[in-house]
């Protein structure tokens, strides 16, 4: 990646090739600048709060799960567990039980009360309440939420969408600049700006590949192209529930507060209705349904540890047991689980694997967990040096301007527009395809033209100040 406002220099040695060369190359430099003047405030602020997440979720665990106990003799039961939280809270209704990640870890329930919803973090030796806390109060949330929405809702997400896309525009643009060329000269004692301008285009080509991986996946929890444009055509399809009642909730209804944490490809995926025949062999004849016989139903079945139980939600709801890395469980995604059972029979009405997802959905389930750092300490080593990278490269750019800038009042100094260039068809066919599978981008430069045609051109002191 080059500078977002950097120079460049082509020999003219070799006619029009390369004359062409470098008004393409002038072009490529005045979207980067652009795309980075936009997009470089917005990867900061998602590196850094990724971040935070990230070590949040290490150190203290994405709901608190990490809060340690003193394992003193073996567990008491699930029920036992279930009525220490019942009798704390005789108001309060159960939404969710979260199992203890490691023998020294507490289990967690979730419970609604009041209108709220209370985290109590429970000791699984002897059923004492360790900890309570409001559902999105910890460092995790407030940092996800600022990562997600900039706290402006629907807005916010758009935004940041929109950043997203054009950051794409940024990568695409930074390796053409900064990718190694003959041409380029290399200066025998190279100034302070030349020193910066190469630590840009270093850490760029080598985060470039990591940050196309992160924004494509990221992109998965955005609004328009996340829910709309890919997860609508590629989520997990119904139809492979023969003769299963369905209900007219989706699998989404499972995430609380703003908090992703069903698997994106379920999603958009209708639940399973109780209150029928239908199913196969679950818990055993004559075993009710309820928390203590679904955990032990889901240890039959394979889950180990940390997994979770939803309780169901309706006289149609049913109980949902869950493992997945997109809610930090475990740290391969290729073990993805999620299993419904009928509150009054017991019967599995479905049984959702990783190897049943749709390829897009298999290779979003991989790169979210890679995203959230959750495929062990080597991810979370990538992770972070990832970030920084992102920082320090917003940095440099910024350096680079700083000492390039003309002196005597304000003005931008965009790269200036290139004349007479053959090649911009190919730049446009570019950025048309960028703006097909990125819709928002597709808008805002729109936008932007229309901002650069009809007022910018025309206001010479406005001009004047952006070039």
């Amino acid at each position: 990646m080059s500078d977002i406002s950097g120079d460049f220099s082509v020999s003219d040695a070799g006619g029009k090739t390369k004359a062409s060369t470098s008004r393409f190359y002038a072009a490529a430099w005045r979207w980067h600048f652009y795309a980075g003047l936009f997009v470089a405030p917005f990867l900061v602020m998602l590196a850094v709060t990724g971040l935070m997440m990230l070590y949040s979720s290490v150190l203290s665990g994405r709901d608190g799960e990490k809060i340690h106990v003193v394992p003193a003799a073996p567990e008491i039961s699930v029920a036992a567990q279930e009525a220490s939280v019942r009798a704390a809270h005789p108001g309060g209704s159960l939404v969710e039980w979260i199992g203890n990640r490691t023998d020294d870890t507490v289990s967690v329930f979730r419970i609604a009360e009041d209108g709220a919803q209370i985290m109590v973090a429970v000791d699984p030796y002897t059923g004492l309440i360790v900890q309570e806390w409001p559902r999105r109060d910890s460092l995790y949330d407030f940092a996800e939420t600022i990562h997600g929405t900039l706290m402006a809702g629907t807005l916010g997400d758009r935004l940041i969408e929109t950043a997203a896309g054009f950051a794409i525009v940024l990568t695409i643009t930074g390796v053409y600049l900064a990718w190694p060329r003959k041409s380029r000269r290399t200066p025998a004692r190279p100034s302070p700006r030349e020193k910066w301008k190469r630590w840009h285009r270093v850490i760029g080509l080598c985060a470039a590949p990591l940050l196309v991986a992160f924004l494509l996946s990221g992109h998965s929890w955005t609004g328009i192209w996340g829910e709309k444009f890919v997860q609508a055509w590629s989520t997990f399809p119904a139809e492979k529930w023969d003769d299963i009642p369905l209900s007219d909730v989706t699998h989404a209804s499972l995430n609380h507060d703003g908090i992703k944490h069903v698997p994106w490809a379920i999603e958009q995926t209708p639940m399973p209705a109780s209150g029928s025949a239908a199913g196969r062999a679950g818990l055993a004849e004559g075993v009710e349904p309820s928390l203590s016989s679904l955990v032990a139903l889901g240890r039959k079945l394979g889950f180990s540890k940390r997994f979770h139980v939803n309780y169901p939600s309706g006289e149609t709801g049913v109980w949902t047991l869950s493992q997945d890395s997109m809610s930090n469980d475990n740290a391969d995604p290729t073990s993805d689980r999620t299993v419904h059972v009928d509150r009054y029979t017991g019967k599995i009405l479905a049984d959702i694997r990783y190897q049943d997802y749709s390829v897009p959905g298999k290779a979003l389930a991989v790169g979210i967990a890679l995203h959230e750092g959750d495929m062990g300490v080597i991810n979370i080593a990538v992770n972070t040096l990832f970030c920084l990278s992102i920082v320090v490269l917003a940095g440099t750019g910024f350096v680079m301007w700083w000492k390039r800038r003309p002196s005597g009042g304000f003005r931008l100094a965009a790269p200036p527009v290139p004349s007479n260039m053959p090649e911009w068809r190919a730049a446009t066919i570019v950025m048309l395809f960028t703006a097909m599978l990125f819709p928002l981008v597709g808008l805002t430069l729109l936008a932007v033209l229309i901002l650069d045609s009809l007022v910018i051109s025309r206001l010479p002191a406005l001009r004047r100040a952006v070039n």
